[in-house]
């Protein structure tokens, strides 16, 4: 009935935890590797898994070219992440639904837990994070951004939310997690730029489709939040988190989190906006050159 995409790069740390939640009830799953130096691959392959490997340009080209390229004979899909699995709970929910309970159904929602140091993330608006993770293979894909990407169906789609969550918890630790968000603030600087000075037609067609927590997000950080100066906002996003939404309640490690996630994160990104914009002088033609030149990423 479904079949499971993932996208992979040196997750041998992850990859088994992954697919062992998956068996239950996929027909098949399918990884898209980014050529892994460790044991990634040799480890899918053992569990059943599809493997092929592709050179990675960001996640929505790769998660496409999965969708249109992996040979997906199943009436489903499902995206998951190398650091996710789902809990039992979930795992039986899907395995006990019927095709004819969903036979009106384009697309499922599915909460996500979020995991930090060990600690689930249940403040500051991160739980729960309700998200597109199921959906007919002839009905969605994905967006065509540099980060932020989510699956897309009509706007006129029937949806079912499960109560089960998928769980994100990551086990490679702070240095990986601060390269990791590193990169990504390059990914969102750049749609940020592209956004500020309309340089290409911006997918966004998450915007367009029906009311989701995706969409309501969306519209708060491009609509809103970026109508507050650079880094202040920073600040502001982190109090509002921590303070108002009561992000305080995760303790700690809770603390560390909201602060490296919701504030050093996001300055980061306006810093490298700023930058930017500073050695361009806000020339569209010296933005595309240092975003090609400096970061490798031409906007499309």
């Amino acid at each position: 009935m479904i079949s499971v995409i993932i996208l992979t790069y040196n997750e041998e740390v992850h990859i088994e935890r992954c697919i062992s939640s998956l068996l239950p009830f996929a027909d098949k799953v399918f990884i898209v590797d980014s050529f892994s130096t460790d044991n990634t691959v040799s480890i899918a392959r053992k569990m059943g898994a599809d493997v092929v490997s592709r050179a990675w340009k960001n996640y929505a080209d790769q998660f496409q070219w999965a969708i249109n390229n992996c040979g997906v004979e199943s009436d489903w899909l499902m995206r998951m992440d190398a650091d996710e699995y789902l809990e039992p709970d979930l795992i039986d929910e899907i395995s006990e639904i019927e095709p004819v309970s969903v036979s009106d159904i384009d697309g499922i929602y599915i909460r996500r837990k979020v995991f930090f140091q060990q600690k689930w993330i249940k403040h500051g608006g991160f739980y729960p994070q309700t998200l597109l993770r199921i959906w007919r293979k002839n009905i969605g894909h994905i967006e065509q951004r540099w980060m932020d990407e989510h699956i897309v169906i009509g706007s006129n789609s029937n949806t079912l939310a499960l109560r089960g969550n998928i769980v994100d918890d990551n086990k490679k630790g702070i240095t990986f997690w601060i390269e990791k968000h590193n990169s990504y603030a390059t990914r969102e600087m750049a749609d940020a730029i592209n956004q500020k000075y309309a340089i290409t037609k911006k997918n966004n067609e998450l915007k367009n489709g029906g009311l989701s927590q995706a969409k309501f997000k969306r519209i708060l950080k491009e609509d809103f939040y970026t109508i507050f100066p650079l880094s202040l906002r920073s600040f502001l996003y982190f109090i509002y988190r921590y303070i108002f939404r009561c992000g305080f309640l995760d303790g700690g490690k809770g603390f560390l989190w909201h602060f490296m996630q919701g504030f050093w994160y996001r300055l980061l990104v306006d810093i490298k906006i700023s930058e930017i914009e500073k050695k361009s002088g806000g020339d569209v033609e010296k933005i595309i050159k240092y975003l090609k030149e400096d970061y490798g990423i031409i906007l499309t």
